[in-house]
C-alpha cells in the first residue's frame, strides 16, 4: 500500500508526514542528515504485519515548513500524536530521531510502549573521536567554512552513510542516492535558531522502563557505539544488537535486516498480548 500523506499546523510550522495500515502505531523518527523518506522500507513491512506506521518530517527536513520561531521537537511530536488520535505508541528513532524518542519517553512514560532505537543519540551524552574519525570532521567544518553545500553532503555521506573509518563511496546506489537528495534538501533548509533546548537525559536513562531494543552498526564512530554499549548496561530493559558491516543508517543501507529486527521486536508485543489474552480466558473459566 502506498503511504497516505497528512499534514499538521503546529505554531506556525507546517508537519508533513505519511502514515498506512491499520493498528497499534509504530511512529518513525528520521535522522538527522534524512528525512521520513529513509523509512519506506520499514513503514510496508510494519503495515503488512498489522500495524500502523507513521513518519514525519522534523522542522528543518524534507517538506515540513517552519517560520523562525521558538520551538520544540518534544512538543511538536507530542502535538503530532495527539492531532493523529494516539494515546501511546512504539517509537522507532535513528540517530537524533532516536534522542527524540528517548527525550519524550523521559517526559511522557504512559505514552511509550516500546522503544527502537537506531545509532541513537542521546541529549547531554559525551563525544569522542579517534584520529580519523577527528580528520573527516576536520574536513566537513571545512567544508562549511567555504560554504559549499554540495561538499557538505558528500562528506557527510562519508561520515554517515559510509562510516567515518570506510572508504568514501562504500554504500552507492539507491541508498546513496535517496540520502544526498534527503540530506540536500536539509541543507538548503532557512536556519532555525529559536529551538528550545531539551533537559539532560544521559543521566538519567535508567529511568526508561519501556522494552527497548538497540541497533548500531559496527563502521559507525566509535563514541556512538560506546554509547550503545552504556545504554544496553543502563536501560533495565534493552535488548542490544551489533550490526556488521553498516554504519549510521542501517535502515537505508540494509533495509532487510533493519525490517526483520524490527518485525520481531513488535511479535513480541504481540506474544505478550497473547499471554494476557490467554490469562484472562482462563480466570473467566
Amino acid at each position: 500500500m502506498t503511504p497516505t500523506p497528512f499534514s499538521i499546523e503546529v505554531g506556525g510550522a507546517v508537519l508533513t508526514g505519511f502514515e498506512q495500515g491499520e493498528g497499534l502505531p509504530v511512529v518513525f523518527l528520521h535522522a538527522g542528515a534524512c528525512d521520513k523518506r529513509m523509512w519506506l522500507a520499514q513503514m510496508a513491512e510494519v503495515e503488512e504485519a498489522g500495524w500502523q506506521a507513521i513518519a514525519y518530517d522534523r522542522r528543518g527536513y524534507g517538506d515540513t515548513t517552519s517560520p523562525d520561531e521558538e520551538f520544540s521537537h518534544l512538543d511538536d511530536l507530542e502535538a503530532l500524536l495527539d492531532a493523529r488520535d494516539i494515546h501511546a505508541a512504539i517509537f522507532v528513532g535513528c540517530s537524533l530521531g532516536g534522542g527524540l524518542a528517548i527525550d519524550f519517553a523521559l517526559k511522557h512514560p504512559g505514552r511509550v510502549i516500546g522503544l527502537v532505537l537506531i545509532a541513537s543519540s542521546v541529549t547531554g551524552a559525551p563525544w569522542t573521536a579517534t584520529a580519523e574519525e577527528t580528520a573527516i570532521e576536520m574536513a566537513e567544518e571545512d567544508a562549511w567554512e567555504r560554504g559549499d553545500l554540495d561538499l557538505i553532503n558528500r562528506v557527510q555521506a562519508h561520515e554517515w552513510l559510509d562510516g567515518p573509518r570506510s572508504q568514501s563511496g562504500r554504500v552507492g546506489g539507491e541508498a546513496r542516492a535517496l540520502f544526498l537528495d534527503m540530506n540536500a534538501k536539509a541543507l538548503a533548509k532557512p536556519q532555525l535558531t529559536q529551538e528550545v533546548e531539551r533537559p539532560d537525559a544521559w543521566t538519567r536513562v535508567d529511568q526508561i522502563n519501556a522494552p527497548t531494543l538497540l541497533i548500531v552498526g559496527d563502521e559507525d564512530f566509535t563514541a556512538i557505539i560506546e554509547r550503545h554499549e552504556t545504554l544496553s548496561e543502563t536501560m533495565p530493559n534493552a535488548f542490544a544488537v551489533m550490526l556488521e558491516g553498516a554504519a549510521h543508517l542501517p535502515s537505508i543501507e540494509k533495509p532487510e535486516l533493519i525490517n526483520t529486527l524490527i518485525l520481531e521486536f513488535l511479535d513480541a508485543f504481540d506474544g505478550d498480548d497473547d499471554e494476557e489474552d490467554d490469562d484472562d480466558e482462563s480466570d473467566e473459566d
